[in-house]
């Protein structure tokens, strides 16, 4: 074999030289991996997302990369976050083996055995460094001291790190961390597949979880489905076309798009699909010298609120309150949807804070009628609430109801026939709330998310829409039209 000097072998060279020492072939789809890593480092692009299907051996090149880098600079320290430590280690141990075994690498290797350890090693170098050249660290391992040139996020999402709201927020809150892990100037590349709707490699941001942009926001990106745009495979020699039926039959739908087409979806699919829901900008308009409510040019003809409360600032249940219209041909608006939290420095309690807001609510959407739902703590808010109304001037009726029917019962008939119909519309602002994350992830048979929103809405689509006309008083309004009072002939006898 010819003898090449410390620095001459690119990437794609060192990967063909590893594979013909393994007796394997280079296929295509890793010689693209390996000239998008070689020309997005040695371009100095430091933030990288690689994705490819699963089984596509992404982990395998990126330890060969790991210890192609070395190869090219053994001072560099680098760092592994996998899921867990044993998925970290796992690729620590690959690189060790690379790095004893490939033609180029073999001196690297140190004199010492302690500096060779299963989930770190330090590669013969000129620099005393405190840190070794590669350690494997699970995502929700304490790495406050460690300091990294390179940090390998290798499949940090999966199922056990982002089947709940909790996990997802811990995990972005752990990756978050890297910042103070890298030296400057320091790379972070992330490896592998999107396990979920909202997740860390998204394309775009979640707005309903408070993302402005995409949690990778100005990465640069390779993107490889097992499937190109015109349906080809890309590792035809591998997988063939009854093969690939095969797996989307046996994955199903949803997993299928989400591990092999990179598409994030839930994989656990739930019941009700957001992409059913009707979305509208336009505001609500009253106009007082007719006495009617619109929103865009729709006359609105009924209203419904229902307020379903919680207490405690906790991860339980959210209290929350929906407001929904309906118009004259039987459309139906979510129009407002408010997850209530209260300020702990005000001097008010938070029974009293919660039915001002609502009562706030009341007014500005100009509601005849909310219904509280006094199931346990409910119980003694309809007359705080009343008081607050009052405060407020807002003439609304407020109207209890104790629930006993299953959660589950309640939320598929409230949305599945609007939903199948597609007759229900949903303000823009809603979507900014966690309602599409608890639409997507409600499962009938029972799930780890929240309902609340879902639940209050569902209250808030089973009232029958309030049509009749209301005498407030001086300085109230009325709309949807009232009922007018006639009298008729009855010169009969019966």
């Amino acid at each position: 074999m010819a003898r090449f000097d410390i620095t001459e072998a690119d990437f794609k060279l060192f990967v063909v030289l590893w594979n013909q020492r393994q007796n394997l072939q280079t296929p295509d789809v890793h010689l693209d991996m390996a000239q998008w890593l070689e020309h997005a480092y040695k371009t100095q692009e430091r933030r990288l997302l690689l994705m490819a299907f699963r089984s596509a051996g992404k982990s395998t090149l990126v330890g060969l990369f790991a210890a192609w880098l070395l190869y090219r600079d053994a001072n560099l320290r680098i760092m592994v976050l996998a899921a867990d430590q044993v998925l970290a280690a796992k690729m620590v141990r690959n690189v060790k083996r690379i790095i004893e075994r490939h033609p180029l690498t073999q001196k690297m290797k140190p004199k010492r055995a302690d500096q060779w350890a299963s989930d770190r090693f330090t590669v013969r170098r000129m620099l005393e460094l405190r840190d070794p050249s590669m350690i494997a660290k699970g995502v929700c391992a304490n790495i406050t001291g460690s300091r990294a040139d390179i940090v390998i996020c290798d499949d940090v999402e999966v199922p056990n790190t982002c089947d709940s709201v909790e996990k997802r927020e811990d995990l972005r809150n752990r990756l978050a961390e890297m910042i103070y892990v890298l030296t400057a100037c320091g790379t972070q590349l992330y490896v592998g597949t999107p396990h979920h709707f909202y997740s860390i490699y998204a394309r775009e941001g979640r707005p309903e979880i408070g993302e402005d942009g995409p949690f990778l926001d100005g990465f640069k990106r390779l993107e490889l489905p097992l499937l190109d745009d015109h349906g080809n495979c890309r590792w035809s020699e591998r997988y063939s076309d009854y093969d690939i039926a095969q797996m989307r039959r046996a994955a199903g739908p949803n997993k299928f798009e989400s591990q092999m087409m990179l598409r994030p979806v839930n994989i656990a699919q739930g019941r009700l699909n957001p992409d059913l829901l009707r979305h509208y900008d336009d505001d609500l308009d009253y106009v007082r010298e007719i006495k009617t409510l619109f929103i865009g040019d729709k006359r609105m003809v009924g209203a419904s609120c229902w307020w379903d409360p919680a207490f405690g600032n906790h991860r339980g249940d959210n209290s929350v309150c929906a407001v929904v219209f309906t118009d004259e041909s039987g459309d139906y608006y979510l129009h407002h949807l408010e997850y209530i939290t209260v300020d702990e420095r005000c001097d008010d309690d938070e029974a009293t804070q919660q039915a001002r807001i609502v009562a706030n609510i009341a007014k500005q959407f100009y509601l005849p009628r909310i219904t509280v739902e006094i199931n346990g703590i409910g119980r003694f808010l309809p007359n705080i609430l009343r008081n607050q109304l009052s405060l407020a001037h807002a003439p609304t009726r407020v109207d209890e109801v104790s629930s006993h029917r299953p959660k589950v019962a309640r939320i598929m008939e409230g949305f599945d026939a609007l939903m199948a119909a597609r007759r229900l519309y949903v303000h823009r602002n809603v979507l900014k709330t966690p309602f599409l994350m608890e639409m997507r992830e409600w499962r009938p048979d029972g799930g780890k998310g929240h309902d609340d929103g879902l639940d209050a809405v569902a209250g808030a689509l089973s009232q029958q829409p309030d049509r009749l006309q209301r005498v407030y008083g001086r300085g109230a309004h009325q709309w949807g039209g009232g009922v007018k009072h006639m009298r008729a002939k009855s010169d009969f006898d019966v």
